[in-house]
């Protein structure tokens, strides 16, 4: 087999005012879109983070890819793995999931692979997660993922989308917006976005849905090491009940270290509530020193920035050996991605908890899969027998999210950015903010 064709695609998305510790979400989140074209005229898809730079380090490999064998391209690629610089200086700590210039070809990387197997699935009529490993789950549970947000449902002017959740800047709008998710997804678990407001309204917001949801809906929080360890530690004492039963306390302050320090402080109170991280550990050079400092007792693995889905179950199997769980972050995206991290997930045993999706806060319309939105039924993706990750392009809806991208300014993702247009003019990312 050999690919003849390779075009890649930038798009733009509408994406809703979230806030977080990065600041504020712009009107629109850009992706990209890959597809490459056997000599047989059979086509795989990718979708990976947006923006010029991305598209640019794909096009740097279009004389690599185009004529190659799709069997045994990932091979040739490999030691792009290997990211740039010290692998433990990856972290994602200051920076934007996709604007980290140490992991850019890892994620380079990791867009081609997802391509190379649904090519491969879809010529040999197998589903992505059985070329893989063969799949343990038939479905794959996500979080709802509630964040404070502005009043809005993203894009600009006339392309301005619905607002579905309205305004959700206090304990009781997060508690509407997680109980409308659950009506609608059912959603059986809850990873609440924080750092946003003072630590003690975000202590009463997951207060507040626990009274809401009862003790059978876990729930966790992520600050985005927007606390300092004294705060971290605080609030974990806080909500040591409200994080218990399946809960965790993701990235509450920064690096390490500062996290080892929580982890002991709550031990020593009896508090057996984990930690997790998608920021601190983002290679496999993160884990020695993360089980050392019993630092980290969850990891929130990505597929698009930890180097493929092969990674991720190589990852799996580390966390296995050495007890701790793993879970998946995710960014805002589409149904190609959300495919994507359903297959992994689908052959990955030692998946622990919900995976997060940003899915809920994309719009029908930005769908550039056949067929509209991926369906989550019960809190829940389903893997269908189909080939390769199950989907195909609508060019029509891709043309226009193609379009969209050409008209609107943004190039790169850049809360901060967005915060001062928007929220405060002289608004800057602090660590520890509280």
């Amino acid at each position: 087999m050999k690919i003849v064709e390779m075009k890649i695609h930038s798009i733009a998305i509408a994406d809703p005012p979230l806030r977080s510790s990065y600041g504020l979400h712009a009107p629109y989140a850009l992706r990209t879109i890959i597809e490459i074209k056997s000599e047989d005229g059979v086509v795989g898809v990718s979708e990976t983070y947006g923006g010029d730079a991305p598209a640019k380090a794909l096009e740097e490999l279009r004389g690599q890819i185009v004529g190659a064998n799709p069997y045994l391209l990932c091979g040739h690629l490999s030691q792009m793995v290997e990211g740039r610089g010290k692998l433990e200086e990856r972290s994602q700590t200051y920076l934007v999931p996709g604007e980290n210039p140490l992991d850019a070809t890892t994620r380079t990387y990791a867009a081609i692979e997802v391509a190379c197997l649904d090519l491969i699935g879809k010529s040999v009529g197998e589903s992505v997660c059985d070329l893989i490993g063969g799949r343990v789950r038939d479905a794959v549970q996500f979080s709802a993922y509630p964040f404070y947000k502005h009043r809005g449902g993203g894009g600009e002017g006339a392309d301005a989308r619905p607002d579905e959740y309205g305004e959700c800047l206090s304990p009781e709008t997060i508690v509407k917006q997680v109980v409308a998710m659950r009506k609608r997804y059912g959603f059986g678990s809850i990873k609440f976005k924080a750092g946003v407001l003072e630590p003690e309204i975000e202590i009463e917001t997951i207060k507040q849905l626990r009274r809401e949801l009862g003790p059978k809906i876990p729930l966790r929080i992520d600050p985005n090491c927007a606390w300092s360890v004294a705060t971290s530690i605080k609030v974990g004492k806080e909500l040591a009940e409200e994080l218990s039963g399946g809960g965790y306390l993701e990235d509450p302050c920064v690096g390490l270290e500062g996290m080892a320090e929580v982890r002991k402080a709550l031990l020593a109170e009896g508090i057996q509530t984990p930690l997790a991280s998608n920021v601190a550990v983002t290679s496999f050079a993160d884990i020695p020193k993360a089980v050392e400092l019993d630092a980290v007792q969850i990891v929130l693995c990505d597929h698009h920035y930890w180097g493929g889905m092969r990674q991720v179950q190589h990852l799996a199997r580390m966390c296995k050996t050495f007890a701790m769980g793993l879970s998946m972050h995710s960014n805002s995206h589409l149904g190609i991605s959300l495919m994507g991290m359903t297959h992994v997930a689908a052959a990955t045993p030692h998946l622990t908890y919900a995976c997060d999706t940003h899915y809920p806060w994309q719009s029908e319309e930005d769908e550039v899969a056949v067929g509209g939105r991926v369906a989550i039924k019960n809190g829940a993706v389903a893997i269908s027998r189909k080939p390769g990750l199950g989907v195909e392009l609508d060019y029509d809806k891709l043309a226009r999210g193609k379009e969209r991208y050409r008209i609107c300014k943004y190039r790169k993702r850049d809360d901060e950015a967005e915060m001062r247009k928007h929220v405060d003019k002289n608004w800057k990312r602090i660590l520890p903010r509280w």
